[in-house]
């Protein structure tokens, strides 16, 4: 498995928060980056917007040779939007796909925040909080230092101290140390072992946090189970 390299240009989307993010670089140079608007009843603009600023950087889509993808965990159909897009686009390409954990892409977006160990937040509906631990190093890039869980927002509130709190776009506390979003221009930041490998294409689904909640109501109106999706473990 070959580990990722910006030398060759690299297409970086997000969509785990309403607030979709993506990316173009070559060389190691960012070319273009721009938000997108995600949420149900938004026409889908990941894609016209990719192909605009493959267009604009005069970069053919046979030409890119990495795709990164946030993996989430996050909003379930933007996240699946952007899972099939950037599996399309790798497979159409010949390119390996990386999955990147949005919530340290949320932290690389923070050029201020000194050296130390952090946890990153972001909502999980029903008073809980997807919270991912990362430590900022002195180089001014980050890791991740644990895996993703879910847990009570009441429960991070009294485990974390606020200064070592950072909330993904909105926190439910009165104080955190910094409000952040995954931004796809970020992604030199982000580092640690997803860079090693890229993900299968035909086995890879993102980090969807908890099951849908069309799923929950379908399972439990007729009494049968549907095959596991990733989900992060509580």
């Amino acid at each position: 498995m070959t580990a990722l390299s910006e030398s060759a240009p690299t297409l970086v989307l997000d969509a785990s928060t309403s607030n979709g993010t993506v990316a173009l670089f070559a060389g190691g140079r960012l070319l273009g980056a721009q938000g997108v608007t995600m949420g149900a009843g938004k026409e889908d603009q990941l894609f016209p917007t990719l192909q605009h600023m493959l267009g604009l950087s005069g970069v053919h889509p046979r030409d890119v040779g990495a795709i990164v993808c946030g993996e989430g965990p996050g909003g379930f159909t933007s996240l699946r939007i952007a899972a099939a897009l950037a599996k399309g686009l790798a497979h159409g390409a010949g390119c390996p796909l990386y999955a990147v954990p949005s919530l340290l892409l949320a932290a690389a977006s923070l050029p201020d925040v000194p050296a130390g160990e952090y946890v990153v937040h972001a909502e999980a509906l029903r008073g809980e909080r997807y919270v991912l631990p990362v430590r900022r190093y002195e180089g001014g890039f980050w890791r991740p230092a644990g895996a993703a869980v879910r847990m009570a927002a009441a429960m991070l509130e009294s485990a974390v101290p606020a200064g070592q709190r950072l909330a993904v776009l909105s926190s439910p506390f009165a104080e955190d140390r910094a409000l952040c979003m995954p931004a796809a221009e970020c992604l030199p930041a982000a580092r640690g072992e997803w860079r090693d490998r890229p993900s299968e294409l035909n086995g890879w689904e993102p980090l969807y946090g908890r099951l849908a909640e069309a799923q929950v109501k379908w399972e439990e109106r007729y009494g049968i189970s549907l095959p596991d999706a990733p989900v992060v473990r509580s």
